[in-house]
């Protein structure tokens, strides 16, 4: 199986970091992580990594992967990466989403029609990209897997890795990564922690949300009008 994970400038490291050390450990998978080059990157905390491969040497891939982070910003509006996923989108197996990721396919035309979450910070702004959001940590629709924010990227990985090749497959890697969650504090969905820290994170999060709003609406704009 080949798999591509698309990272970028300004990547949340957890998005893709936690998710790609999970799938290349199905049997016979290889991972690339996928840019324009494979000069250093930094991600949205300043630690610099390489990626593994070209968008003209990866190949067709069976399985595509798009994490997210600050660096989308300039993804929704980057033609050359928006054809990269479009045109690999026609003969990948699965493709997934993770974090914000998600807007990064639909700004790609590839959520049009689907059922998807994203992070909740920018939950709402998946109908601009004509999907239908679903509150939920992870959203399969036909070979669409999309999951929620960050940590979710695990669960979403683990569902990836079981539709892909099996559920005990799935459920061997889980127990090896020990992944057993026992957060110590159940605050880690706005429909859990205190209506006063969700207000705090949304007021945050709310210059992003609008300029992440203005670039789906210029380029659905732009692709209507060509």
């Amino acid at each position: 199986m080949n798999i591509g994970m698309l990272v970028f400038p300004e990547i949340t490291a957890i998005d893709y970091v936690a998710p790609a050390d999970l799938l290349v450990r199905i049997p016979g998978a290889q991972l690339h992580l996928v840019w324009k080059h494979t000069d250093p990157v930094r991600t949205e905390l300043g630690w610099e990594f390489r990626p593994t491969a070209y968008f003209d040497t990866c190949g067709q891939l069976d399985m595509l992967v798009v994490p997210g982070g600050p660096g989308i910003e300039a993804l929704l509006s980057d033609g050359e990466t928006l054809a990269f996923l479009a045109r690999q989108a026609q003969g990948a197996q699965w493709i997934v989403g993770i974090c914000t990721g998600p807007l990064v396919l639909g700004a790609a035309g590839l959520l049009q029609g689907y059922r998807a979450t994203c992070h909740w910070g920018s939950h709402e702004l998946l109908s601009l990209v004509g999907a239908t959001p679903v509150d939920k940590r992870v959203v399969v629709d036909r070979n669409r897997i999309t999951g929620a924010g960050m940590t979710s990227g695990i669960d979403c990985a683990l569902q990836a890795i079981a539709l892909a090749s099996s559920t005990e497959v799935a459920q061997g890697i889980q127990l090896f990564a020990e992944y057993d969650p026992e957060p110590p504090f159940d605050t880690g969905s706005p429909h859990k922690a205190p209506a006063s820290l969700v207000q705090a994170a949304r007021a945050r999060l709310h210059p992003i949300v609008e300029r992440r709003r203005a670039l789906l609406t210029a380029r659905h704009a732009a692709t209507t009008a060509a």
